[in-house]
């Protein structure tokens, strides 16, 4: 079985509301099985709000350049 390849989001320089609008859009293809990666210089605590309202999970993690990884999967909430 092999895993789907997971819609990316690269909101890298990107400026509000984009980054945000760019992910919502991606939550409205997100299957049971995928899940949406969201590249992002800051961490985006409203997306936060809204993934938790909405049922998804997410993980938040930050390399040393300062670059969040969101994962965002469909399910119980984060």
């Amino acid at each position: 079985m092999t895993t789907p390849t997971p819609i990316i989001v690269d909101a890298r320089g990107l400026l509000p509301p984009e980054p945000m609008h760019l992910t919502l859009e991606a939550l409205d293809q997100l299957t049971p099985d995928n899940e949406v990666l969201l590249l992002i210089y800051r961490e985006p605590t409203p997306l936060f709000d809204i993934l938790v309202r909405n049922g998804y999970r997410y993980t938040s993690s930050c390399n040393d350049a300062g670059e969040y990884e969101i994962r965002i999967r469909q399910g119980a909430t984060a």
